[in-house]
């Protein structure tokens, strides 16, 4: 079993925002395999499925970003599941939006809801995927809760595609492998 995590806020003011780019990509998954996220469990919701042979667990954390780690715990101590077994995606401001980052460990950088996985977790190495939502102009809290401008949301979706193709590569093959892949990953705006 692997568990993959999207970070992000429940309820609906918080759909759609920057901060929410975790739920999004849990969806965006969920669609692509057939699997079903509406199991109320592990403070979170959550469903079952297969990628591409592996299964799967997909969940979204209802204990808001700051205790994500409560969340994703939960899930590891019922399952039994190690680090090496858990994908987690989450929005990152220090990526412009149209690029993506994968990485097999590190810190928090400033993320609350990393922040909760390593505590929770006890260990900062862990797969990661880091979807760029960009700087803030201005304060940080109303940027990561704000929503993306209509130009934005397009190519979010197609960095969304990328997310689910390189979770399929780190399922399947490892993040080595992912990180080669769509590390370089950046939409052209400008083209």
């Amino acid at each position: 079993m692997f568990l993959i995590v999207g970070l992000g806020n429940p309820g609906r003011e918080y759909e759609n925002t920057r901060h929410n780019i975790g739920f999004d990509a849990i969806d965006a998954i969920a669609k692509k395999y057939n699997i079903e996220v509406n199991r109320i469990k592990f403070k979170g919701v959550c469903g079952e499925g297969f990628i591409g042979g592996k299964k799967v667990i997909l969940l979204k954390p209802s204990t808001y970003m700051n205790l994500s780690g409560e969340s994703v715990r939960e899930v590891m101590d019922f399952y039994k599941l190690s680090e090496e077994e858990v994908l987690v995606v989450y929005d990152d401001i220090s990526l412009e939006v149209g690029r993506l980052r994968i990485r097999e460990k590190g810190s928090a950088g400033g993320h609350n809801g990393i922040k909760s996985l390593i505590s929770h977790m006890g260990t900062d190495v862990f797969s990661r995927i880091k979807i760029g939502v960009g700087q803030p102009e201005g304060n940080l809290v109303n940027h990561v809760l704000g929503n993306f401008s209509k130009e934005d949301r397009k190519y979010l979706e197609e960095v969304l595609d990328v997310v689910v193709s390189a979770a399929g590569v780190i399922l399947n093959y490892d993040t080595k492998e992912a990180m080669n892949k769509f590390n370089g990953f950046n939409i052209n705006k400008t083209s």
